[in-house]
């Protein structure tokens, strides 16, 4: 477990897959996801057995992020783990409105950071968000990460095309 002021950050538990079928199959949240369809029990509970897996084998690792009150708020994923090139991405999520603008987020983003570069031994981890997605691209900046490139057209939204801007922390 991860220990961050405001959560914890733990592994992913087969008692999380309720949690993660809510989350995963909200048309809201696939938009900033990417996710095209939805995802059944089975792939879930399947997905939580894989985590069992290392990091160094599976190149992502899912983690549940925990409120103080021991609830799940939401969850942070590892992904495109590179120990060759010393760099991985992430995406999060706080899935309920409420839960929100509490400093789970943040004090997540400061875990990871601090698990990548002292544990992993990372040089840098990188994010994107569409250029519409404040909140993202808010969190990602005040915790570090520098804009380092924009994907023009590239997010295909209901209102039409969005900039995809991508931003990535350097570890010092």
């Amino acid at each position: 477990m991860l220990q961050a002021d405001k959560c914890r950050l733990r592994a992913v538990e087969p008692a999380d897959v309720d949690s993660m079928y809510i989350w995963e199959n909200d048309p809201d949240v696939w938009r900033v996801s990417g996710t095209t369809e939805p995802f059944s029990r089975e792939r879930l509970q399947r997905f939580v057995e894989e985590q069992r897996f290392d990091i160094y084998a599976t190149r992502q690792l899912r983690l549940i992020i925990e409120a103080p009150d021991g609830r799940s708020v939401g969850a942070l994923d590892i992904f495109d783990f590179d120990p060759q090139m010393r760099r991985f991405g992430i995406g999060i999520l706080i899935y309920d409105r409420s839960d929100r603008r509490q400093g789970y987020a943040a004090s997540a983003v400061e875990a990871v950071k601090r698990y990548g570069r002292d544990t992993l031994g990372v040089h840098q981890i990188w994010c994107s968000a569409s250029e519409d997605n404040r909140a993202s691209l808010a969190l990602f900046g005040k915790a570090g990460f520098e804009i380092c490139g924009r994907r023009r057209d590239w997010i295909l939204t209901p209102e039409g095309y969005r900039d995809d801007i991508m931003m990535q922390w350097i570890a010092r």
